[in-house]
């Protein structure tokens, strides 16, 4: 069993959509990045590259290629998925936590686990995706930003 951390954070601007775990939300400002910003799925993808040793997010998708500039974080995912089934692991598990102030998350949260799970081919079961607030504490206490922690863990694909 092989384990990974992930962590992304985004400012919170106007003009873009608000994107998180592949849910788009209904809010009036949007994450800056050179993709859509979903760091929910940013930090996934970052702990199961960790998890695979296979450096991070930005080693395989830099924000200076063309390719990837508004792309959706799904197939960032998918992307990442297939570098490790090439190294022989599959995903276990998944469990994330979405440090945001605003919007509130948790009516979205299943739909968030239902395409975090399909995407990389596990059962809902094996997804976990949770959120809490800073209470008003640095940037995203103040609703500039929103932020995301994964762990994974990857068993090998016999």
């Amino acid at each position: 069993m092989l384990f990974g951390i992930g962590y992304d954070i985004h400012r919170l601007v106007e003009n873009r959509k608000l994107v998180l775990g592949g849910v788009e939300f209904d809010y009036h400002l949007g994450l800056l990045g050179h993709s859509d910003a979903d760091v929910v799925l940013h930090a996934v993808c970052d702990a199961i590259l960790g998890a695979a040793a296979l450096g991070d997010i930005g080693e395989h998708f830099p924000d200076t290629d063309q390719r990837w500039k508004g792309v959706s974080s799904k197939f960032l995912l998918l992307k990442v998925v297939d570098l490790v089934k090439e190294k022989r692991f599959k995903v276990n598990n998944v469990d994330v936590m979405i440090l945001a102030e605003k919007p509130r998350i948790g009516s979205k949260k299943m739909e968030m686990k239902k395409n975090i799970a399909e995407w990389l081919g596990v059962d809902a079961s094996r997804v976990n995706v949770k959120a809490t607030t800073m209470e008003g504490v640095d940037a995203i206490g103040r609703g500039e930003a929103i932020a995301a922690q994964a762990i994974a863990s990857l068993c090998e694909d016999i």
